[in-house]
């Protein structure tokens, strides 16, 4: 019997010519699996085709709600961002992609998987760490690093040489990764820093010029750091994420044009477009300065720049990450409140914050003296506070004199 490899199929260029180039290069049958995490692709012709470029089998996973629930909604209560901007709508994909990779090869008996990531790229490291955490057994085809196709020029001729129909073109040259969170967009006219990002380069959301001219408002809802309704209706995370993602691609909210810093040590260029993800990345912010404690709050802000890194680099399935979790978890337990936004133009201010869990209280921050708070106490706290700045300049003043 031949050995089989499962092959992380996106229907993509890159993937569309690895199946028939593991058939020419290896002796497997090879199984294609398809993630679905709301990438928006008709599925049936992605198995189709799939199965038209010599797949033996193709196994399509609904992976949305939970990339949503184990993936997206944790780096969201972490507060989770990489390079001020970036909110790891690739990054947060690939593991639960491959976590189920591996869970197909497991069950089909499969001694090899595969996937069709650059050696350039973060990608790589996502997907293969998550084999080697999973499953260190199989073994790993890597095609970017093996064969002699050197641009995406070369593989667009090896797909037309295969008779294998691309999307791509020579004249629509963008590598494209979308989901439910984000769409990224890479290649082209973007490879140069110093050019803008083309209109037609944006696929998603409307530009400002575009957008409504009067703002809109949105309120969302959450329990213990997960959102759970828009404008007081309780739906399921999917629903929910879809939801913003129309309201703030119609406001023009959510584009983000980065030169980051990738794993492997170069600099790169994509822009992003994450509407909804943006919406609930400042609505949690707000709700947090309403309930969270001061230190944990600050404290909190370097664990959502670790926990950004950790998932970045791909170092998801690690004990660092399960353990920053379970430091967020306790800082989500009072999480629960409404947050409302409103949306112009790609600006996003706020219009309100509730929780019954709320911090906030009027009769210690107003101005009108309370009975909360004796503002002669202030005095001692100063005067202990500044013994250090004292004692040190009295020692200046005597080695002075």
């Amino acid at each position: 019997m031949r050995e089989k490899v499962v092959l992380a199929y996106s229907g993509g260029l890159d993937t569309s010519i690895i199946i028939p180039w593991l058939k020419e290069n290896y002796d497997y049958d090879v199984i294609a699996m398809v993630g679905d995490v709301g990438q928006g692709d008709d599925i049936e012709a992605v198995v189709k085709k799939a199965y038209a470029t010599g797949a033996s089998n193709v196994l399509v996973e609904d992976l949305r709600e939970e990339f949503l629930t184990g993936y997206v909604f944790p780096a969201l209560k972490a507060g989770a961002v990489y390079e001020h901007k970036y909110l790891l709508g690739t990054s947060l994909a690939r593991p639960v992609i491959a976590k189920h990779q591996v869970e197909v090869a497991l069950r089909e008996g499969a001694t090899a998987v595969a996937h069709g990531c650059t050696g350039k790229g973060n990608d790589q490291v996502r997907f293969e760490m998550a084999y080697q955490a999973l499953a260190p057994e199989l073994k790993v085809i890597a095609p970017w690093r093996e064969w002699s196709l050197k641009s995406r020029e070369d593989c667009l001729d090896y797909a037309e040489q295969h008779g294998i129909p691309v999307e791509a073109s020579r004249q629509k040259i963008h590598s494209r990764d979308r989901n439910l969170w984000h769409v990224s967009h890479e290649g082209g006219e973007l490879e140069d820093a110093a050019n803008p990002p083309l209109p037609r380069t944006w696929q998603w959301t409307r530009s400002p010029q575009e957008a409504p001219d009067q703002e809109e408002q949105v309120k969302i809802g959450f329990a213990q750091g997960v959102p759970v309704a828009v404008n007081d209706g309780v739906i399921d995370p999917v629903s929910l994420v879809e939801m913003l993602n129309e309201i703030g691609a119609r406001n023009a909210i959510g584009r983000v044009d980065l030169v980051e810093n990738r794993f492997v040590g170069i600099k790169s260029r994509g822009c992003y477009e994450t509407p909804g993800g943006t919406l609930l990345m400042n609505a949690h912010r707000e709700l947090e300065a309403l309930c969270l404690e001061r230190d944990v709050v600050h404290f909190k802000q370097h664990i959502g720049l670790k926990y950004a890194e950790l998932a970045y680099f791909g170092l998801w399935f690690t004990p660092l990450r399960e353990a920053l979790d379970a430091f967020v978890e306790t800082t989500q337990r009072d999480m629960t409140g409404t947050v409302t936004l409103s949306l112009y133009k790609g600006n996003v201010s706020v219009v309100s914050r509730y929780s019954d869990y709320s911090l906030y209280r009027t009769d210690l921050s107003s101005f009108t003296m309370g009975d909360g708070y004796d503002q002669k106490d202030a005095a001692g706290f100063i005067r202990i506070l500044g013994l250090p700045s004292r004692s040190r300049a009295r020692a200046h003043m005597e080695v002075a004199r």
